[in-house]
């Protein structure tokens, strides 16, 4: 079986993905084995600077792709300009991206998500007046009592909305959230609304999805959560493409790194290729990334399931002060 015929089951195996990318070139740009997204020439500027300047970039199927890079690097408007949330300065002078074969130059934002192209916002945007269960229904695509003229025959598409929900509480459960599927998603914590986002996106049933730093601002006890649901969407075949600050993360779950560094590609990689990349260190992680790097360990689930305990702990002891 060649690189680009793996089969989903394989990638699943930490060491069937090693071998994937093992013949991959450690360069920007490089090409994958089996890429999913290809993005040519694509530039964004806002007056005299330029945001983005991404010349060649490929995401390989199946696996989890973490972009990194300092503040302001360009990571988020890139992700806006690939999924129609943007557009791109450089459209007349040959922009082009592309979707497993599709061309995505000029579709809008919902068309790149019935592509199969989801995302997820560093900002979370679930609708806060708006339960659980209806931010969840709302994912799904094709629904027939979205159409006028069906929508006054409820014979016509009762029987989609009840599978629709029913996958919704499938998701829902999957995600620690179902007890939750009447409360206003505006009363959800931090944490568990970025869950609810991610389980919205999985409404569509996407062939990838992209995460804008997931784990910003989340609940130390969630951390460990996030991490496995990623993990899980990558061994049932789903790729993977996530902003991501924290080099423990980072190291911890990716499988190729992309380093942006003022808009452009500078590193691509395994994390410790790219983590000992000396542009990398000087574009990014700075004098101190040996103590950055962090350790492994602190992502185990006996150090996450202290973490818990102590957030616990906290909220019983703040709540005898009340």
């Amino acid at each position: 079986m060649s690189e680009s015929t793996v089969s989903a089951a394989g990638l699943a195996d930490p060491a069937g993905r090693r071998a994937l990318m093992a013949g991959v070139d450690a360069v920007p740009g490089s090409a994958k084995p089996d890429p999913i997204l290809e993005v040519q020439k694509i530039v964004r500027q806002f007056g005299g600077m330029t945001a983005v300047d991404v010349d060649h970039l490929e995401v390989q199927r199946g696996i989890i792709t973490a972009l990194i890079g300092p503040n302001g690097a360009g990571k988020t408007t890139f992700f806006n300009l690939i999924t129609g949330f943007d557009r791109p300065s450089s459209a007349r002078t040959g922009a082009h991206w592309s979707f497993d074969g599709a061309k995505l130059d000029k579709t809008s934002a919902s068309s790149v998500a019935r592509a199969g192209m989801v995302r997820t916002f560093q900002l979370t945007k679930a609708l806060n007046r708006m339960t659980v269960m209806d931010n969840m229904m709302l994912g799904a695509q094709n629904q027939e009592g979205e159409n006028l003229l069906k929508s006054l025959f409820k014979p016509l598409w009762a029987r989609q909305e009840r599978e629709i929900e029913e996958k919704a509480k499938d998701l829902l459960d999957r995600f620690k959230l179902l007890e939750k599927k009447d409360d206003y998603a505006g009363s959800l914590s931090g944490g568990q609304r970025k869950l609810l986002e991610m389980a919205r996106a999985l409404m569509s049933d996407p062939k990838m999805i992209m995460l804008d730093e997931p784990m910003a601002g989340v609940n130390p006890a969630l951390t460990q959560s996030l991490l496995g649901h990623i993990q899980s969407l990558r061994d049932e075949g789903m790729t993977v493409l996530f902003v991501e600050h924290d080099m423990h993360v980072v190291r911890h779950i990716s499988d190729w790194v992309v380093v942006m560094a003022e808009g452009r590609l500078v590193a691509e990689g395994t994390a410790d290729t790219v983590m000992a990349n000396p542009a990398v260190i000087d574009a990014y992680l700075g004098a101190h990334h040996e103590t950055d790097l962090g350790d492994d360990e602190l992502l185990s689930d006996d150090a996450m399931q202290e973490i818990a305990q102590e957030v616990a702990a906290e909220a019983e002891h703040e709540g005898g002060k009340s």
